[in-house]
């Protein structure tokens, strides 16, 4: 919170404001340099990474869209995990959102190197649901069987799953909202209930998604995709449908260790590979292409939308038992005191009062 993004340093304004002196904070460095060499303890006999050099750093998101080699300006990657990660590199281009979406630095690749940045959507729950169906309604005993309850009958009935169990955040940023299952009817069953799970995940990314492509000007052709849930194939299937855009998974799945390891191995002095666009090789694939024509997608991402409009507003300050605490609840009592107020006003008028 104290770094200028545009310099690329400490901002001396606002450590000045929150009183943190700068010499106390740790010099600025890229993504890829040498930073140090690791050194054994005397009580440690051998050490087989004795002099090895340090030479990576990349925070999560950041390392998986280097490991999904997202290095040209558009292409996007999102990460499934306890929540959602979507990533879109913006070049060296700042892009501010107005679409509910955060500007971050992407990556670094060097000392002499241009600076990436890019623009950012989080997901409050993604895995997370699946852990609330396992844990707390008890309707799976693990999290992989949810995809055989979903693949039992293919749809959610009507369904629809919204859990902002602490709020929602990109692109609503709403800490009113809570978590609601509606479209209930007398035939729907945990099967049902498994899927609209699966379902809302797939169309938080899509909100999330249409903000990018309003605030970058240029619709994803395809969306990379990464993290634990991708192992869910209904789920990269639905994903797909929603999205209406084909859903691509690398071979591999570890791609945010996978980022790190790139960074690390390309820097000055390390060299162990090359990350210019010439020498990147081609990585396989899994590519999911959309089942469902666009209007039904629509519709079901429409119905979606008014869903979430309804989990919107559930957390008030005020507590129901203690009324309105407007004065002017009350019709009579707020013409009084306005009135009383206007006759003060005009006696001190007349009277020549200051």
């Amino acid at each position: 919170m104290l770094f200028n993004i545009h310099s690329l340093e400490w901002d001396k304004q606002l450590c000045e404001f929150f009183g943190i002196p700068m010499e106390i904070l740790p010099n600025v460095r890229s993504s890829s340099e040498i930073y140090g060499l690791m050194k054994i303890s005397h009580s440690v006999k051998a050490g087989a990474l004795e002099g090895v050099p340090i030479s990576g750093c990349l925070g999560d998101q950041s390392a998986a869209l280097v490991g999904q080699m997202c290095f040209q300006i558009g292409q996007a990657k999102n990460t499934y995990g306890t929540g959602c990660f979507l990533l879109c590199n913006t070049g060296h281009k700042c892009v501010f959102s107005d679409h509910g979406l955060l500007t971050t630095v992407a990556y670094k690749l060097g000392r002499d190197k241009p600076v990436y940045y890019a623009l950012e959507g989080s997901v409050a729950i993604a895995g997370a649901v699946i852990r609330w169906l396992r844990d707390n309604l008890g309707i799976i005993k693990t999290s992989e069987e949810i995809e055989k309850l979903a693949k039992e009958v293919g749809t959610s009935y009507g369904c629809y799953f919204v859990p902002a169990f602490s709020g929602l955040y990109a692109p609503y940023w709403e800490p009113s909202a809570r978590g609601i299952i509606c479209g209930l009817t007398q035939f729907t069953n945990k099967c049902h209930i498994a899927f609209a799970a699966l379902e809302a995940v797939c169309f938080q990314t899509r909100e999330t998604l249409d903000a990018m492509n309003r605030d970058c000007g240029i619709p994803l052709s395809h969306l990379q995709v990464d993290g634990g849930m991708t192992s869910n194939k209904i789920l990269m299937q639905l994903q797909a449908d929603i999205l209406y855009i084909p859903v691509v998974k690398p071979s591999m799945p570890e791609t945010t260790a996978l980022g790190a390891a790139m960074a690390a191995g390309a820097a000055e002095g390390v060299g162990v590979w090359s990350l210019e666009p010439e020498d990147l090789s081609a990585v396989t694939m899994e590519r999911f292409e959309p089942q469902i024509n666009a209007e039904e997608s629509e519709i079901r991402y429409s119905t979606w939308k008014k869903a979430v409009m309804k989990s919107m507003g559930w957390v008030t300050t005020q507590s129901p038992e203690s009324g309105d605490p407007s004065i002017f609840c009350s019709l009579p009592l707020g013409f009084f005191i306005v009135s009383s107020m206007v006759m003060l006003i005009g006696a001190r008028y007349i009277s020549g009062i200051p």
